[in-house]
């Protein structure tokens, strides 16, 4: 099949049929569809399409994607699933050995084309979670939901608290907690890109679930409302839902041509409101041990606790900084965004 075609018997499922037509008579007449992007892929580069360089000096020959790996660590990392009226969902669950509970849990969404062994191998947080001593919860979304896998952050009914996606990842949180011995006050969740935006609106829809979360290439919550909006969103960015205090750390490269470096300025203003007279911003900048610059805002309380942290990565496109190149969309030479996150959650729990 066509796969505009493909696509438009896909939102009429959804019951989206003004954009299905219009996809529908832009093909048979062999015009583009405007504003409608061929949505193969929603937020994430094609698998082998070369990334955005990091530094101002050559960009290196493209890796090839790498199979992912179990963790070279001596936790478990098992398979589960979870089931409620919005639908099911598996997810692989880490749980590190020799730490004494209650344990914090961080929920982690993957991007587009991702899988949770993927994004593990690449964010390595698992082997974080073996030396700080937290269990780590990887939600997978599969190609049933979204053909590239992707968290579908840009629909309305899974921006929502108690439905959709939003329902169902929050379900499989509460699952771990009851099955392990987890704080509840120290219940944390981060993404990247697709996964960054899920985030935000896990954040947007569960605040009195999760302490704070963790945004890297991402968007803010109510960016866009469909699949022409998204693309729009990712370009210049969205306005997005009302602003509301939570502690938030964003990550996002300045040459980042998928999802513009607006949004993670939008994401962090949505969950840290202008009208806070308690928080201070301060700038600093440096640089990763790989050579990466980064100019770092971070917005303190009157007791000099980062409550919100942005990341601006100079150089860097649409990947996770710091990450292994045992997984996809990684700069290895970014600053260690996996660690950092964890250092910015372990300060803020639940009040």
């Amino acid at each position: 099949m066509n796969p505009k075609l493909a696509e438009a018997t896909r939102l009429t499922r959804e019951g989206r049929l003004s954009e299905a037509m219009a996809l529908i008579r832009d093909t048979v007449s062999g015009a583009p569809a405007a504003p409608h992007i061929d949505p193969d892929v929603i937020d994430l580069a094609p698998p082998g399409a070369p990334s955005q360089p990091w530094s101002l000096r050559p960009a290196a020959k493209p890796r090839p994607k790498a199979k992912p790996r179990a963790p070279e660590t001596p936790g478990r990392f098992t398979s589960h699933s979870f089931s409620a009226p919005q639908g099911r969902r598996s997810y692989k669950l880490y749980v590190p050995q020799g730490h004494d509970g209650p344990l914090p849990l961080v929920v982690m969404l993957h991007g587009c084309t991702q899988t949770p062994d993927d994004f593990a191998a690449g964010t390595r947080m698992n082997a974080l979670a073996e030396e700080i001593g937290f269990v780590a919860v990887w939600p997978e979304q599969p190609q049933s939901a979204n053909m590239q896998r992707c968290w579908n952050w840009f629909n309305t009914g899974d921006q929502q608290r108690g439905q959709g996606e939003p329902a169902l990842i929050a379900g499989i949180t509460r699952e771990v907690m009851a099955a392990h011995n987890i704080d509840p006050a120290r219940v944390y969740v981060a993404g990247l890109s697709a996964g960054g935006a899920a985030a935000a609106i896990m954040g947007a829809c569960y605040p009195e679930l999760y302490a704070a979360i963790g945004v890297h290439s991402g968007l803010a919550q109510g960016a866009a409302t469909s699949v022409a909006s998204a693309f729009q969103a990712m370009r210049q960015g969205g306005s997005g839902g009302p602003a509301q205090a939570m502690p938030a750390i964003v990550f996002h490269g300045d040459r980042d041509a998928t999802v513009s470096p607006v949004n993670g300025a939008q994401v962090l203003a949505q969950f840290t409101p202008p009208a806070d007279p308690t928080l201070k911003p301060r700038t600093e900048t440096g640089a990763s041990p790989g050579g990466m610059g980064f100019t770092r805002i971070v917005h303190e309380d009157a007791k000099g606790q980062p409550r919100a942290e942005h990341w601006l990565l100079h150089g860097a496109g649409h990947a996770w900084s710091g990450g292994s190149p045992a997984g996809s969309y990684t700069a290895p030479e970014g600053p260690d965004a996996s660690r950092e996150m964890l250092r910015f959650f372990l300060a803020q729990p639940a009040a």
